[in-house]
């Protein structure tokens, strides 16, 4: 039962950064731990963002297509997005970050796979750590902004526009699970929230990005899963 702090409380004021991070410190780095026991969504998954970034206009596959010259996945993990999908006919070249290294650990020095942060997406600042000038074309980023407050998760998506190459058409896609409680919902195993998606939206405007496109991604029911939303979005 939550306690009535829980109740009282949004979900996003009971994230624990330390606590997530022990969580996924925990977690063994591979496809079963990435996607929390259910690894056979990995292939639905990724064909899902594949069909949704070539309404974008981006991938190598079909006819009229481009392929991107730089990207950039927040929360990689163990670089499953980016191997499986960002490398594969998306971009040249992909930087990532990820807080656990372990999950890094065998990304580095993997063709096509540039610059690797160990950090959390709230501490990363393109100022610092993006060369002057670089840009990247896409910033993909998946299953990992509920670590953030709503706060954090507007700066980060702020940042993300500096770095952004508005003028090459790049968008920045967040793919995440949506609530259907009603509310934001606080999960204390990995201290994270799942937002519904007007939270989403709202977060959206605040840090002045528009929502160009938006899709529900298929064939999850079947597996009891919550629905997940991709959304792509560009500066005001």
């Amino acid at each position: 039962m939550p306690t009535s702090n829980q109740e009282q409380s949004p979900a996003d004021a009971l994230i624990n950064t330390t606590d997530g991070l022990a969580y996924w410190e925990s977690i063994a780095p591979d496809v079963n731990g990435m996607l929390g026991g259910f690894p056979h969504i990995s292939k639905v998954d990724i064909q899902g963002s594949r069909n949704f970034l070539a309404k974008l206009g981006i991938g190598a596959t079909a006819k009229g297509k481009r392929t991107v010259e730089r990207a950039l996945e927040g929360g990689a993990g163990i670089g499953r997005v980016t191997t499986g999908l960002l490398l594969d006919g998306i971009a040249r070249q992909v930087d990532v970050i990820e807080p656990i290294q372990k999950f890094t650990d065998e990304l580095k020095g993997r063709p096509g796979v540039g610059k690797v942060w160990n950090m959390g997406l709230e501490q990363w600042d393109p100022a610092k750590e993006v060369e002057e000038g670089e840009r990247y074309d896409l910033i993909w980023i998946q299953w990992c902004v509920g670590h953030l407050t709503d706060g954090q998760l507007v700066r980060f998506l702020e940042r993300c526009k500096t770095a952004l190459g508005v003028e090459m058409g790049g968008f920045i896609v967040v793919k995440e699970n949506n609530s259907t409680s009603g509310k934001d919902d606080f999960d204390e195993l990995d201290s994270s929230v799942t937002r519904e998606d007007t939270t989403f939206r709202r977060i959206f405007k605040e840090a002045n990005l528009k929502l160009v496109q938006v899709e529900l991604q298929k064939g999850f029911q079947s597996s009891g899963l919550l629905p997940v939303r991709m959304y792509a979005l560009k500066p005001e």
